[in-house]
């Protein structure tokens, strides 16, 4: 395992990142960062630690669904995180949240792109899908835990794109540097992760960042019938809130489609 500057000593200390990361450390290849750090945590790893692939070779995103690119296509960014343990469960709902805000923030910033969310784990651009994300809760392995996986499409060609609606950085004329891009949003991520430590209210900006508001939609949920409805805001919790024909509902989890 290199650090993230590519040497040969180990990882490298977090402390270049900024709060609250400990360890940052880059692979060239594996199955599943999200699954390495869940390892880790379970064996007691400290809450701050990073890993970051340029290749996976067993990604998975929600619902357990397969996730692959070619090598050197595309970032897979994992952070362990152990929040108070007095912390609210239900306010862990926006831990992916928080890094979706984060990944919007790094990128407008890098490559000054028309970045959106997509309620709850997706990060658009004009529709088509650039990352994915993913959190796992674990309570083994000392305090509770959460893994928190990114995966971003940087250098996929248009024949190399797994379905039709994805995009990447290049296709979108961006020129990445890796570390650049990792540093860039870590720094994103701890900034909104203290924010949402200190008990800060996040759902204004969030409505106001996430592209699902004001779109008629269709929530597709494990074990119920598809709601359709218009997405209307973010509540307090993270929730999405939508106005459906049995009035306003608010959801927790759903896989969204965005109707036209």
């Amino acid at each position: 395992m290199n650090s993230i500057l590519g040497a040969e000593s180990g990882p490298e200390q977090g402390s270049r990142f900024g709060a609250p990361w400990t360890q940052v450390s880059l692979v060239a290849q594996t199955g599943s960062t999200n699954a390495d750090l869940a390892a880790a945590a379970r064996g007691g790893a400290e809450s701050g630690t990073v890993l970051v692939a340029t290749h996976q070779t067993a990604g998975r995103g929600r619902l357990d669904r397969s996730w692959t690119a070619p090598p050197g296509t595309s970032l897979a960014i994992s952070v362990l995180l152990r929040p108070p343990v007095e912390m609210p469960l239900e306010r862990w709902l926006w831990l992916p949240l928080v890094a979706g805000l984060a990944v919007v923030d790094s990128l407008n910033q890098l490559y000054q792109l028309p970045v959106e969310l997509k309620w709850p784990n997706d990060v658009l651009i004009k529709e088509q899908k650039l990352c994915g994300i993913l959190a796992e809760r674990i309570v083994a392995g000392g305090d509770p835990a959460v893994v928190i996986g990114m995966g971003l499409n940087t250098r996929l060609n248009a024949d190399q794109l797994p379905v039709p609606t994805a995009t990447s950085l290049a296709l979108c004329g961006a020129e990445v540097a890796d570390v650049e891009l990792v540093e860039a949003l870590l720094t994103a991520l701890g900034s909104w992760y203290s924010r949402w430590l200190g008990g800060e209210d996040l759902s204004a900006v969030l409505t106001q960042r996430c592209a699902t508001i004001g779109h008629r939609v269709r929530l597709e949920i494990a074990g119920s019938e598809p709601v359709t409805g218009e997405a209307i805001g973010i509540d307090p919790d993270g929730r999405l809130v939508v106005r459906t024909e049995q009035g306003v509902q608010a959801f927790a989890a759903a896989d969204v489609v965005h109707l036209r």
